[in-house]
């Protein structure tokens, strides 16, 4: 599983926010309790004595083990009686405890060298903003897609239930969400306008980013555009397009509605091939037949698409239309 940059600045920044917001806490309740409680800072004082104590004794070899063990019970006493001293003094017993928000890695995000669930967590939501930046990612689930909106009877042109295809295609890309792994295959998202492509793309994208994978969901208008960008700045860091091929899902939505040119039917391709020499995969949606698409990108896109991607055919009516009847 992989994150971007950016999103690892963000969820370290949280994390060091979290940290210093609790040591600032801490700080102010130690300067409250000291000023009015005086006797607390001897204790303290005591407590650093045998903390140093136990640090020298362990170069006493084995003839230190019970005095170690003296220190560690009047360590614990001190504790004990600073408890005591706030309770009686109307206090909280932790009161003087560093409220970290994850107990478990003191808000430092990582627990024997490993991440912390706090900061997995803390990635997995920073994932999910960013889509929702880019989409309507929050009521687009598998939860709310509704089958009923797609025809019973068979289709005059293909001779299948609409509702059967899509039900089939619906547990399909249910499956693959929940299952997903960096070595999935690629999907070819296909079907007339307003069949429930979007919906469906942006429900997978919210499952596997939950489940801590990196993904990128966007337009291809706006993917293009921003490769675009940076291709031509005075400082092109490359970042957004290695972005792009690393991410462990890559959703392009709407392939084909973005303006054509020399360039982005250049970037098409790249982006097609190299992920797909590297094993990524890639979910691409489209309302274009597969000689439009042949048309607009040329045979080499078409053929890497229609060989290497697994083929969804969105069938039924416009729903947006059907709900604007409704």
């Amino acid at each position: 599983m992989s994150y971007g940059k950016d999103t690892l600045l963000k969820a370290t920044q949280i994390i060091e926010g979290r940290r210093s917001k609790a040591q600032r806490i801490q700080l102010a309740h130690h300067m409250e309790v000291t000023d009015k409680i005086p006797e607390i800072t001897k204790y303290e004082a005591k407590l650093a004595e045998t903390g140093l104590a136990v640090v020298k004794a362990f170069g006493m070899g084995k003839d230190a083990q019970d005095y170690i063990r003296q220190l560690s019970e009047m360590n614990e006493a001190l504790q004990k009686v600073i408890r005591t001293t706030l309770v009686e003094n109307g206090y909280p017993e932790n009161y003087l405890d560093t409220p970290y928000t994850c107990k478990k890695c003191e808000d430092t995000g990582f627990v024997g060298g490993y991440a912390c669930e706090c900061r997995i967590q803390i990635l997995k939501d920073i994932a999910k903003d960013s889509l929702a930046s880019v989409s309507p990612s929050a009521n687009c689930t598998f939860s709310n897609f509704n089958l009923d909106f797609y025809p019973l009877p068979a289709d005059n042109t293909t001779g299948v239930s609409p509702r059967k295809r899509m039900s089939e295609i619906f547990e399909y890309c249910k499956c693959y969400a929940e299952d997903f792994g960096t070595d999935s295959e690629s999907l070819y998202l296909h079907g007339a306008t307003g069949l429930g492509k979007t919906h469906l793309s942006l429900a997978i994208a919210n499952t596997v980013a939950e489940n801590g994978f990196r993904v990128i969901y966007d337009s291809a208008q706006n993917i293009l555009s921003s490769l675009e960008r940076e291709k031509f700045s005075h400082n092109n860091s490359g970042e957004r397009e290695k972005e792009i091929l690393d991410c462990d899902l890559l959703i392009i939505d709407d392939l084909g509605s973005e303006f054509s040119t020399q360039f982005t039917v250049a970037a098409v391709y790249n982006i097609i091939n190299t992920r797909l020499n590297r094993s990524k995969p890639v979910i691409i949606s489209t309302n274009l037949t597969k000689n439009e698409l042949e048309a607009k990108y040329t045979q080499r896109v078409t053929s890497r698409i229609i060989g290497g991607y697994t083929s969804l055919l969105f069938l039924g009516k416009d729903i947006r239309q059907i709900k604007i009847n409704l």
